[in-house]
């Protein structure tokens, strides 16, 4: 079954459902975090985030990766065509670039500089679901830009993703926070997943990079 999903530093903590990470779980149900105990960021690598089974559905009206899908009317495009993102220097988004934040009992301690970033892991997709709703960075996601989703990068930041499995390469711009289950490393664009070659599958084994302007 294939499963879709999705620094102005501020030195606190926040929980899920209070933080401005928005979509799915950040509109979760308020109800108090468990005593965190994973860390994620400089310095510390957890175990695998909550499997899919174990994570509470999200609030009346939000998205919820379950229902998520590829687009019902797609755009008359060719997704062939569509650019990779082109790398520069931004400010640091407004939003979703806190210190450290807490998603259902695990905390996320969010990078200050991403220079050098490289990782490996499994990559996953968001298309129709969250299409419109503002990412974590404040900016509508748009499933058909090169854009990405990540738990511990700068927003924004640059990063080339290659998948291993088929050599595909593109460059997307980081601006949402994620995936949050399974045990994902990065959540692509629908877009981005259809170049990439994994849309069918839905995941993918990829090596990131971040790129610097």
């Amino acid at each position: 079954m294939v499963i879709y999903s999705r620094m102005a530093t501020v030195p606190a903590l926040l929980v899920a459902s209070a933080c401005t990470l928005v979509g799915y779980p950040a509109q979760a149900p308020a109800t108090p975090a468990p005593p965190p105990v994973e860390r994620e960021g400089p310095g510390a690598r957890p175990s695998a985030p909550p499997a899919r089974d174990s994570i509470p559905a999200p609030a009346p009206g939000a998205p919820d990766f379950r229902r998520d899908r590829p687009p019902t009317n797609p755009r008359d495009i060719d997704l062939d065509t569509i650019s990779d993102a082109v790398p520069r220097q931004e400010p640091l988004a407004p939003f979703g670039n806190m210190a450290e934040y807490a998603v259902l009992g695990r905390v996320y301690h969010v990078l200050q500089d991403a220079e050098g970033y490289e990782d490996e892991g499994l990559a996953s997709w968001y298309g129709e679901e969250f299409h419109g709703r503002r990412t974590s960075s404040g900016e509508p996601y748009d499933m058909y830009a090169m854009s990405a989703a990540h738990r511990t990068l700068p927003l924004p930041s640059y990063v080339e993703v290659t998948n291993l499995g088929n050599g595909q390469k593109v460059v997307v711009r980081v601006n949402d926070r994620g995936p949050f289950h399974g045990d994902r490393l990065i959540d692509v664009s629908y877009a981005a997943a259809h170049r990439l070659g994994m849309l069918g599958r839905g995941t993918a084994r990829v090596r990131i990079r971040v790129l610097t302007p």
